[in-house]
């Protein structure tokens, strides 16, 4: 099945491919991103176009699209009113390394939406996981940090640290990494509370670092009365809890932690924040921000290592405004979760037809079907349920059925711009495509 599906969609690329072969002799694995060379395609698909939630290639063919860029226009591609509000603040100046107009309401509606009053800005989540980092080690005066195993927050080298046979060891996939990152970063797994109070007993750990939902090796749902615990816990070692709401923006309005009742130190949101716009965002309590303050004007004159220039330029925060204002609404997150309610039902449904031991998970508009009966608790049971080949077999088959979704695991997302015939259109290639498997026998069903 799997050279089938590859050979037809090099019948029906021929303009993709020959523009990827055009790249390929001035572009590292011949794509300006080498993330762009991980999707199950033969060559690099070529976007012309993309609007709502669909998006059109090179050949002329559309596609629903559940990645989403996966999550960076998790609002639609192009929404109106960013599209409007970039246009008027090209013709006025993209970047000056100054403040401007937009600067108070964003900082208002932020801390309105997410329940921490100090705010600062970063072109991208690494970069404000990375900054976070700086500011809390400051503050504390404690240098190591704590994640759970199989956590990703973005290029950040501190959290490349994984369990392996009940050990912290280093991915051996961090590229060109010459320090022992062990040294700074204590691992557990995720909704293991007693190794999460032993390690914060040691007393010097600076924070906890973490998605409130683990999304990046699989969802992994917190479990009951998991982060109720942890919280206090954390707050007992006087260490600080910073979440990244990056993905789980995509719980509502104020993202996981509002929805829930959590109440973090401090905060990253990222990717959709500026609908598509290189941009991110943290926030701060008063106590961690004062702290923050004290620790920069206690430290000798120079570069902070915190911040770049073009952090916080005009573009971005006049995106960022028409966002929040006009975009990320209480009725635009309405519309996305119900739907993809209606698809992680979907799906479910396909997955009981064929009888297959799957199971799916949903985060607000974000959900996700995963090759093991149980969801996982922890990383580790998150990671035995991938198989690689077999997602790539799947999302393969599902663009060439015109259906586009994240090729780094099995997660969908719901725009606002997502329709109920969208939905219905993604649900029909799935069946498909499981009937295609279970035929050929890359999957069996039960007599």
């Amino acid at each position: 099945m799997a050279q089938q599906q590859r050979a037809r969609f090099i019948s029906t690329h021929p303009q993709s491919q020959a523009l990827a072969q055009a790249a390929a002799p001035h572009w590292l694995f011949g794509v300006p991103l080498h993330w762009m060379s991980d999707w199950s395609t033969p060559f690099a698909l070529q976007v012309a176009s993309a609007q709502g939630a669909h998006l059109s290639d090179a050949d002329g063919h559309t596609y629903v699209d559940f990645c989403l860029g996966d999550t960076g226009a998790m609002f639609g591609h192009a929404p109106a009113a960013v599209v409007q509000a970039v246009q008027t603040q090209v013709a006025h100046g993209c970047t000056t390394m100054l403040s401007g107009e937009d600067v108070a309401w964003v900082g208002a509606e932020l801390a309105r939406r997410f329940g921490l009053p100090v705010w600062q800005s970063a072109l991208s989540a690494s970069d404000a996981n990375r900054f976070l980092l700086r500011w809390v080690r400051a503050a504390t005066g404690r240098k190591k940090l704590l994640v759970f195993n199989g956590c990703y927050h973005g290029t950040v080298d501190d959290v490349f640290v994984d369990l392996v046979n009940g050990q912290p060891r280093q991915r051996d996939s961090l590229l060109g990494q010459v320090h022992d990152l062990t040294q700074h970063t204590v691992v557990i797994e995720f909704n293991d509370l007693p190794a999460l109070e032993a390690a914060l007993k040691s007393g010097d750990i600076a924070c906890v670092l973490a998605e409130p939902v683990m999304t990046n090796i699989g969802m992994v749902l917190p479990q009951p009365g998991f982060w109720e615990a942890a919280q206090a816990l954390i707050r007992q070692h006087g260490t600080l809890l910073v979440l990244d709401e990056t993905h789980t923006f995509s719980s509502g309005p104020g993202g996981y932690a509002r929805a829930h009742g959590l109440q973090p130190d401090a905060l990253v949101l990222g990717k959709p924040i500026a609908g598509g716009l290189p941009c991110a965002v943290y926030g701060m309590s008063h106590d961690l921000a004062a702290r923050a303050t004290q620790a920069k004007q206690d430290a000798p004159p120079g570069h902070s290592g915190i911040g770049t220039t073009l952090t916080a330029n005009r573009l971005t925060l006049a995106a960022m405004r028409a966002t929040l204002a006009e975009v990320a609404t209480d009725a635009a997150f309405a519309h996305m979760l119900a739907l993809c309610t209606q698809l992680a039902d979907g799906l479910r449904a396909c997955i009981s037809r064929h009888g297959l031991p799957w199971c799916v998970t949903q985060v607000g508009a974000r959900c996700e079907f995963q090759f093991g009966s149980v969801p996982p608790v922890n990383g580790t049971q998150a990671e035995a349920m991938m198989d690689a080949e077999l997602e790539h077999l799947i999302h393969l088959a599902l663009l060439n059925r015109g259906v586009l979704i994240t090729p780094f695991h099995n997660m969908l997302l719901c725009s606002p711009a997502t329709t109920a015939a969208d939905v219905a259109q993604m649900l029909a290639a799935f069946d498909a495509v499981l009937d295609e498997l279970v035929a050929c026998g890359a999957l069996s069903e039960p007599a």
